[in-house]
């Protein structure tokens, strides 16, 4: 199915070494994801373990595995953003979209993750919509910000 357009990818690359990041990262941003069949082709084509190459997808976490939504929302969960109400955002906007962080609305407009730091700390809590950073964020900016992006 996606065959052509993974083997575009990878002919960009040719057999350059240490390039399957930059490879599964073109991917995903080709189809919103990394399909099985991407995986698969791949190893085929370059010679890598299937294992190899899924535990790469599967452990970095600009990564994924499912698809993704066309915005993809991140709600800082770490320390810093945690004491300032970090998790109170997260079950804001979960609450606003019908949805759990780690899935993507039925309608694939938006992917909710929780992640551990956004690299703001001074700024928490932090939301980030895309490449769109929120800072010192309260329950009651959440729907206005989403409003932006529907």
């Amino acid at each position: 199915m996606y065959e052509d357009q993974i083997d575009k990818i990878i002919d960009k690359y040719g057999t350059e070494e240490g390039i399957l990041i930059q490879l599964l990262l073109d991917i995903q941003h080709e189809f919103n994801w990394i399909p099985k069949e991407a995986i698969k082709r791949i190893s085929e084509r370059l010679k890598i373990p299937y294992s190899h190459i899924f535990r790469i997808a599967s452990f970095y976490a600009a990564l994924s595995l499912k698809p993704i939504g066309r915005h993809l929302i991140q709600v800082c969960l770490g320390t810093a953003c945690h004491v300032r109400g970090g998790s109170k955002i997260l079950d804001t906007v979960e609450d606003t979209l019908e949805m759990k962080a780690g899935n993507t609305t039925d309608d694939n407009k938006f992917t909710l993750k929780g992640v551990n730091c956004l690299g703001c700390c001074a700024q928490g809590p932090m939301l980030m919509v895309d490449n769109d950073y929120y800072g010192g964020v309260t329950a009651t900016q959440v729907k206005g910000i989403l409003e932006k992006y529907k």
